[in-house]
């Protein structure tokens, strides 16, 4: 069986830093959960005019998370969080990527804010900030390092999460102050925080359409793997020839 090629979509940072000028940026681990799974790595400039082109070529998409939020804007709010900072091209080019990736029902893992922007591309909305809002919150901005677990979230019975990683909970990682606010028609929230914040959705009748608000690329549990594995596996099948 032909290895998939997967798209990963990349961070943007400012003049600073590595560079003196724009540049890009993806953990290693984003790469080489996908290559350990069988997959083939390919990472995403933000070109906007060439997501078809892209889209022709990948048979999966991973859209990656980041230090920065979805505009809130993009799923109606009339408010902005003092907290919220936003990297437009990079949104942009994300939801391009999303929506193509949607009508063309190829593979999609959405990982802490990709999970958010996968949920905003199939119409929901989003918590801006998760202390504002969620009364007696777990720290979901983990203290501790992103390789070790912040918390466990309970996945729900039936869903093909639960089919996938076996296990009724998993303990996870957490970095991120906004979450999924709904459960719109098309989405199923199938994995929740003990405070209740949203932290999986999926759109059933798709091949594969899977957001997480953890990071399973750390590999911190079995479930990590089997969730990433499930997604190259997905994206093997059917794929371009």
């Amino acid at each position: 069986m032909k290895k998939p090629l997967i798209g990963i979509t990349l961070d943007s940072e400012q003049p600073g830093g590595y560079s003196k000028f724009p540049w890009y940026a993806a953990r290693e681990n984003y790469c080489g959960a996908v290559a350990r799974a069988g997959g083939v790595p390919l990472l995403l400039p933000h070109e906007t005019e060439l997501a078809d082109r892209y889209l022709a070529a990948i048979d999966g998409l991973i859209i990656t998370g980041g230090n920065f939020d979805v505009d809130p804007a993009l799923f109606g709010a009339g408010d902005r969080h003092p907290t919220v900072h936003t990297k437009d091209r990079r949104t942009a080019f994300e939801l391009a990527m999303t929506r193509g990736a949607l009508t063309q029902d190829l593979p999609i893992l959405g990982i802490c804010g990709g999970q958010q922007l996968l949920h905003v591309a199939l119409g929901g909305t989003l918590i801006q900030h998760i202390p504002d809002t969620i009364k007696g919150a777990l720290a979901h901005e983990q203290a501790n390092p992103r390789n070790e677990p912040g918390h466990t979230v309970a996945i729900k019975a039936g869903s093909r999460l639960r089919q996938i990683v076996g296990a009724d909970s998993l303990a996870v990682n957490s970095a991120h102050h906004q979450a999924a606010a709904d459960e719109p028609a098309g989405i199923v929230v199938n994995a929740v925080a003990p405070d209740g914040v949203i932290e999986g959705i999926e759109a059933p009748g798709r091949r594969f359409c899977f957001g997480v608000q953890w990071h399973p690329e750390f590999a911190i549990s079995e479930g990590d793997v089997k969730l990433i594995a499930a997604f190259v596996a997905a994206a093997s099948e059917g794929g371009k020839p």
